[in-house]
C-alpha cells in the first residue's frame, strides 16, 4: 500500500492517523505540491485527475483520491465505522459537514495565513475566519452533549474533524470560546495511536 502525500497537509494527516491507528503498514511517497509534482501529466492521468493529495494506492495500479473517501475505504469493517446504517449515515453527515463548513474556511484561512497569501486585514480572509467560527459553534453545540461525534464513541468522523479543528488557532480562529471542543480535542489526542503534530509547511510554500 502506498500513500502519496504532502506531510503538512491536514487532509493527508487524517489518512496517516487512521493508518497508524489501524496498524497498517504503507509506503509514504512524498509529493511536493508547491513544486507542481501533483500536476504532472502522469499524476493527472494515473493518480488523481484533480491533481491533489492525498492519494491512496491500496494495491498496484488502483488509486483513490479525496481524504474522506480514503478514510471511509480504510475504516470499512473496522471499529472506526459503525455497522448500524443510521450511525454510519451520521458519520457521513459529519464528514460532509467537515468538507462543506470546516475545511473550506479553517483550512483555507490557515493556508493563507501560514504562507502569506492573504494579509491579516483582507476582507476575504476575515470572511473565512467568521465562517470558521460559525462552523465551530455548530460543533460546540453537538459536543456539549456528546463525548464524540457519533454513537458516544470514537469513529472515523472524529479523525476527520480533528485534523482541521485542532489547527483553528493557526487560521485565526480562537478555541477559547469553545470549551466542549477543547475537551473533545483532548479525548481525541488520548486515543491509542494518536499521530502527533502536523509538520510545518515547506519553505517553497511561502509567498516571496
Amino acid at each position: 500500500m502506498r500513500l502519496y502525500d504532502y506531510l503538512p497537509s491536514a487532509n493527508g494527516y487524517k489518512v496517516r492517523t487512521l493508518l497508524k491507528q489501524l496498524g497498517l503498514a504503507y509506503e509514504l511517497v512524498p509529493v511536493d505540491i508547491f513544486a507542481g509534482e501533483s500536476h504532472t501529466a502522469d499524476f493527472h492521468a494515473n493518480k488523481n485527475p484533480d491533481g491533489r493529495i492525498p492519494v491512496l494506492e491500496p494495491e498496484p495500479g488502483r488509486f483513490l483520491a479525496e481524504s474522506n473517501a480514503i478514510l471511509l475505504f480504510l475504516a470499512e469493517g473496522t471499529r472506526f465505522l459503525p455497522e448500524d446504517r443510521f450511525a454510519r449515515a451520521q458519520v457521513h453527515q459529519w464528514m460532509f459537514f467537515e468538507q462543506n463548513a470546516v475545511e473550506p474556511n479553517i483550512g483555507t484561512a490557515r493556508f493563507w495565513l501560514l504562507t502569506g497569501r492573504q494579509p491579516l486585514e483582507s476582507d476575504v480572509l476575515r470572511n473565512r475566519i467568521q465562517n470558521g467560527e460559525r462552523a465551530l459553534a455548530t460543533l460546540e453545540r453537538h459536543l456539549g452533549k456528546h463525548p464524540f461525534l457519533v454513537e458516544e464513541r470514537y469513529t472515523v468522523a472524529d479523525i476527520c474533524l480533528f485534523a482541521y479543528v485542532h489547527l483553528a488557532p493557526e487560521a485565526g480562529v480562537a478555541l477559547t470560546p469553545f470549551p466542549a471542543i477543547t475537551t473533545w480535542l483532548e479525548r481525541v489526542k488520548a486515543q491509542p495511536g494518536f499521530l502527533g503534530p502536523v509538520p510545518p509547511y515547506s519553505a517553497n510554500a511561502h509567498v516571496r
